[in-house]
């Protein structure tokens, strides 16, 4: 099967298309045509992301199955919530929501990943979802320490939509922090599903599970036609439900 190559403002072909199990790339779509916001949004809208390296041409991707996290069925371990006991008590200790987004995003990076050499957010990435940022359709969960940031995560958001893109700590549990944050504020706004996009055993154990494609494109057709929350912006009220109890917070 030749990959179809994108030109322009061509359109992205049916996800169906997309190289199967069998082949050597199984959920590659496409390739070719840019990363502006028009064509990234599109992309997102009908469950299509960018993955690429180095070196090789604008590569579009459509897995199945798709890992996902159900908001409802993230596992918060007791070592995690202990975590975030002590974390929401200590002074210094902040959450916050596109504190600076472009900064996660550049962190994730340059992030070292085990088992690979290099990044797939390779520089033009970061310059188009810094762009989607601007335009209000990426939003970062942060973790900050004594005014540094320590870790965090980025993600695209249409509607009741979110989709998880990278994620970076430079302390221990940063990251987990700030997903927990974000999936506590999903919980209380509604937002379902997380799209993890690549299956691994680190979501997994967080509670994110596959599921087949078309199972994925129905939900995704529902949550971006539904009007998303009007701010995304932390609210420490959130911890309740993932079942923090009021004193987990810290003094005001």
């Amino acid at each position: 099967m030749r990959l179809p190559w994108l030109h322009g403002d061509s359109p992205f072909p049916p996800t169906s298309q997309a190289l199967g199990p069998e082949t050597d790339a199984p959920g590659l779509l496409a390739a070719g045509g840019d990363l502006g916001p028009e064509r990234l949004t599109e992309a997102y809208r009908h469950g299509i992301f960018p993955w690429y390296g180095e070196g090789q041409p604008l590569l579009w991707w459509t897995t199945d199955p798709r890992m996902v996290l159900p908001v409802a069925e993230f596992r918060l371990s007791r070592s995690l919530r202990k975590t975030l006991q002590r974390f929401l008590r200590t002074p210094g200790c902040e959450i916050r929501f596109d504190g600076d987004t472009p900064g996660v995003i550049k962190a994730c990076a340059a992030a070292p990943r085990e088992g690979q050499d290099g990044t797939w957010i390779v520089p033009e990435m970061v310059e188009a979802y810094v762009r989607l940022y601007r335009l209000g359709r990426v939003h970062s969960v942060e973790t900050w320490i004594d005014g540094q940031l320590v870790g965090g995560l980025y993600g695209v958001a249409l509607g009741r939509m979110l989709f998880g893109e990278s994620m970076f700590a430079r302390r221990t549990d940063a990251s987990k922090i700030a997903l927990a944050a974000l999936v506590a504020f999903c919980r209380a706004k509604g937002i379902a599903l997380i799209d993890c996009q690549q299956q691994t055993a680190h979501l997994a154990s967080l509670g994110a599970r596959p599921i087949a494609r078309p199972a994925f494109e129905a939900h995704l057709r529902q949550a971006v036609a539904t009007p998303g929350p009007e701010r995304w912006a932390y609210d420490p009220g959130c911890w309740i439900h993932l079942g923090l109890k009021p004193d987990d917070q810290p003094p005001p």
